[in-house]
């Protein structure tokens, strides 16, 4: 007698009635011999021939006895065939709802692009990744997600569209999920912070990765995320856990003084502000109380108070004067020039040679980074 069990694996998703019903026909077995043999009626044989019923594990082992294929692989086909259903009558659903696709219309390509999203031609698939994309199980969620973020963008009064900084947000925590961080240690964070800006001074490509590292071992996600189109937005910072936050940069206008200042200004909003709370910096600051200190925070971080005092009182912001003050107090003349600009000490057109000391960026899609430009 033959006790070795067969393991036919097709290549292919077909009903497991087709194939029971094409082993019985090679075999010459009769539906009624089979079904008596297995202890089932034949109507349940026929039914699961029709695909009206399906194969239980226990009906799979039954099979596996009678015609030695195995009991995993009837499973297995078993399986397979109902996942096909599902994803059929998912699509047609999906069909249905296809109109949701117009509130990303502008910006899916930036999403297939950078990897977010796999680039498909149907529609139906393009909504499936985009639920997929947002973590949520179906486009019921999906609307509530996104009726979620238009509500929090008309309470927070932000100017960027709600879907592109819903999905700019999205980005940074599927980026972030990628980054393993210890435990949040707001003491270890400060020291990073000192840190960190001495690598104001370094080629971007090499602080950025350090900036990263040393951020992580605090408990601190950097991610950088370039905007999304319609999200007007240079940062933000929220607790994707009690133990791990995340900075978020979206490295608008590229120079150095701009991605410094939004990222110490979002770690004031880490270290100064609460955990609920989602701090989105849009390209035109608001005046909140929590947004004027997080642009203090940054300010003072970066260059101190008696720092900036004994520099401003000489009144001379010519270029070498500006150069002697970032080599004394150890960061980028850019950053320096940045806030002479802010407040109005250096002003346009006049003031092409301390432009030129900001460093430039650019944003390298193949490698997902900022490099010199």
């Amino acid at each position: 007698m033959n006790t070795n069990v067969e393991t036919f694996s097709p290549d292919y998703i077909v009903s497991p009635g087709e194939i029971l019903e094409e082993t019985l026909e090679a075999r010459g077995i009769k539906k009624k011999d089979f079904a008596e043999h297995c202890g089932r009626t034949a109507k349940m044989i026929s039914e699961i021939i029709a695909g009206k019923a399906a194969i239980t594990p226990e009906t799979a082992l039954q099979f596996e006895r009678v015609l030695g294929v195995s009991a995993a692989l009837w499973s297995n086909l078993e399986s397979k065939y109902r996942l096909k259903l599902a994803e059929k009558e998912e699509h047609e659903r999906l069909e249905q709802h296809i109109e949701v696709l117009a509130n990303f219309a502008s910006f899916i390509g930036q999403l297939e692009k950078r990897g977010f999203i796999s680039k498909v031609n149907s529609p139906a698939q393009k909504l499936s990744n985009l639920i997929k994309f947002f973590g949520v199980g179906g486009v019921e969620a999906l609307d509530n997600r996104l009726d979620a973020a238009v509500s929090f963008r008309k309470t927070q009064a932000f100017k960027s569209g709600p879907y592109a900084l819903n999905t700019w947000l999205r980005c940074g925590e599927i980026k972030a999920s990628d980054i393993d961080t210890s435990p949040y240690d707001a003491e270890k964070f400060k020291k990073t912070l000192l840190e960190i800006r001495r690598l104001t001074r370094e080629n971007i490509e090499d602080a950025i990765t350090q900036a990263i590292q040393l951020c992580a071992k605090s408990g601190v996600a950097l991610v950088i995320v370039p905007e999304i189109k319609g999200s007007c937005v240079n940062g933000a910072a929220r607790w994707l856990s009690k133990d791990k936050a995340l900075i978020q940069l979206s490295a608008r206008g590229m120079s150095d003084d701009l991605l410094w200042f939004t990222f110490y200004h979002e770690a004031g909003h880490i270290l100064l502000h609460g955990k609920k709370d989602i701090y989105v910096d849009e390209t035109e600051s608001t005046h909140s109380k929590m947004e004027k200190e997080a642009d203090t925070f940054a300010q003072n971080s970066l260059i101190s108070k008696d720092e900036w005092w004994d520099f401003t009182k000489m009144m001379d912001w010519s270029v070498n004067a500006i150069r002697t003050f970032a080599d004394n107090t150890g960061i980028a003349s850019g950053i320096i020039v940045g806030r002479l600009q802010h407040h109005e000490k250096v002003v346009f057109p006049g003031a092409k040679a301390h432009n030129a000391l900001k460093a430039r960026y650019k944003w390298d899609e193949n490698e997902q980074t900022l490099i010199t430009k």
